[in-house]
């Protein structure tokens, strides 16, 4: 995850502004580092070396590396940042083909897609060339909504509804981070944009609005019946089942995702078990209760939940 590797328009304007900031920096360091390097030789005698005393000089390489030099790099710098960089990166003025609603919650994304029942955790699919509207809200406290490659940051305040453009040159997989300390688990906030054909993403779409599949065996039943049966149902949502809970994630296709935790943790079976049986054990903080099942409770909900693909 790097701002440097951009890939859309809004990153790479992004990209471009930061490279000239650090060209800059360098020219006013490398002054100021000159000048410090001739104080400290001249520090028993008046004047330059080699040259000997000129005031003239003196006061014009500190009026142009401390004055000059930075009055033109801000002035140039904020000019190419408001007027070149904010209408590369602002948020849509108009509609956009699509528009995903993205909601910070303690700690770990809601993803929903209006118009349509899909919704998943941590992870956004888009499809490649198309501009996407990010509408960033929030459940709780401030988060930051932030995928360095494709474009800047923005806040997710509570009463608000914040709005940034995604789009993506090529399919691949972009990391993003949660960018505004928000509490305990801030640090393992993370999610995935996967950027995707416009085909496969339509394929995608569809899948996740369909609701959970019924369970296909003894083992599955069962995990279904103690999933409802206790706290469970009571957080997640599984679309197709009684399980209507809003504090969790919705788990209707638990399977399809890379991770879990967002991001804490790898989605596969051993990673998974231990989420059920410790779930603070796995990320400290996080709002899951340990739910104290027993050994073949445990495994019954185990095989439901890998059924949910």
């Amino acid at each position: 995850m790097t701002a440097l590797d951009p890939h859309s328009d809004a990153a790479r304007a992004i990209t471009t502004l930061w490279w000239w900031m650090f060209a800059v920096a360098c020219v006013v360091l490398a002054g100021a580092l000159l000048l410090l390097g001739i104080a400290w030789l001249r520090r028993r005698s008046p004047g330059f070396p080699l040259i000997g005393k000129s005031e003239g000089l003196a006061s014009g390489m500190v009026v142009t590396f401390g004055i000059v030099i930075p009055a033109v790099a801000l002035i140039g710098l904020f000019t190419v940042a408001n007027f070149v960089v904010a209408d590369e990166t602002d948020a849509p003025a108009a509609s956009t083909p699509l528009t995903v609603e993205v909601v910070g919650n303690q700690w770990w994304w809601e993803v929903r897609y209006p118009g349509t029942p899909a919704v998943t955790a941590n992870e956004i699919h888009i499809p490649t060339g198309t501009p996407v509207t990010i509408v960033a809200t929030t459940d709780d406290v401030i988060h930051s909504f932030w995928v360095p490659q494709l474009n800047r940051k923005v806040d997710t305040i509570p009463g608000q509804r914040n709005r940034v453009l995604l789009e993506a040159d090529e399919p691949g997989r972009y990391r993003g981070q949660c960018a505004e300390f928000c509490g305990a688990a801030h640090a393992e906030m993370g999610m995935y944009v996967y950027a995707e054909p416009p085909g496969e993403f339509r394929a995608w779409l569809n899948d996740m609005a369909a609701p959970a599949r019924a369970p296909a065996t003894p083992e599955q039943r069962r995990g279904r019946d103690v999933f409802l049966d206790n706290a469970c149902a009571g957080c997640h949502t599984i679309r197709g089942t009684p399980a209507r809970g809003v504090i969790g994630p919705d788990l209707t296709h638990l399977q399809s995702r890379a991770t879990l935790a967002a991001l804490t943790v790898p989605n596969d079976a051993r990673h998974l078990s231990g989420w059920i049986r410790d779930p603070q054990h796995v990320k400290p903080g996080n709002r899951m209760p340990r739910l104290d099942l027993g050994d073949r409770q445990h495994d019954d909900v185990l095989a439901y939940l890998e059924s949910l693909r």
